[in-house]
């Protein structure tokens, strides 16, 4: 096993595999600047703006992980129309991260169509590279997924995502896509 500091954290591995990390990332962003990114998907590109004043540190470790390519040609591998489209996990079967979670933020806005938040394992301060994009309108749910962005461009493709056929997870979902729409590359801006 070999260990490799970055950015405040320690890079673990080196062979094959998703990069896995011993700890989250130290706050490199500038909280005073705007960040956007756009996620480029197999179905096209979804811009969003992230928001690093109410959730710094999520903002923050999406920021490095979308640097450090842990996107790179990830799938969406929870889709439910009229919910949310789910990706960010680097083993594509959504039990994956980056080897460590971070910390929830406080969640002040809803879950409205657009919305990004970070998905987490049912427990508080799960949270590592997994997010979802709320497709619905109005879609409830408890206020423990830190949302950290907000799609201000494509959400038509939001829609073709969330539109693909679906079939049955090993939990009784029907979410497991039958289309493999993965991200492409996430490229992240700030100004």
């Amino acid at each position: 096993m070999t260990l490799v500091t970055l950015t405040g954290c320690q890079l673990i591995g080196g062979g094959a595999g998703p990069k896995q990390w011993s700890n989250p990332p130290s706050i490199r962003i500038d909280t005073n600047k705007q960040h956007t990114a756009t996620i480029s998907t197999t179905m096209g590109d979804i811009e969003i703006t992230l928001m690093p004043r109410e959730a710094p540190n999520t903002v923050n470790n999406f920021v490095f992980l979308a640097r450090e390519g842990v996107y790179d040609s990830v799938p969406f591998h929870r889709i439910i129309n009229g919910f949310m489209v789910q990706t960010g996990d680097p083993t594509g079967t959504g039990r994956g991260g980056p080897g460590y979670s971070i910390v929830d933020e406080p969640v002040a806005g809803s879950y409205e169509r657009g919305t990004v938040a970070m998905a987490n394992a049912g427990r508080p301060n799960t949270g590592g590279s997994q997010f979802f994009i709320v497709h619905g309108e109005n879609v409830t749910l408890a206020k423990t997924y830190t949302i950290f962005g907000k799609v201000t461009s494509g959400l038509e493709v939001v829609d073709q995502i969330a539109s693909v056929a679906v079939t049955t997870s090993a939990t009784g979902e029907e979410s497991v896509p039958l289309t493999d729409v993965r991200i492409t590359k996430i490229a992240t801006r700030e100004q």
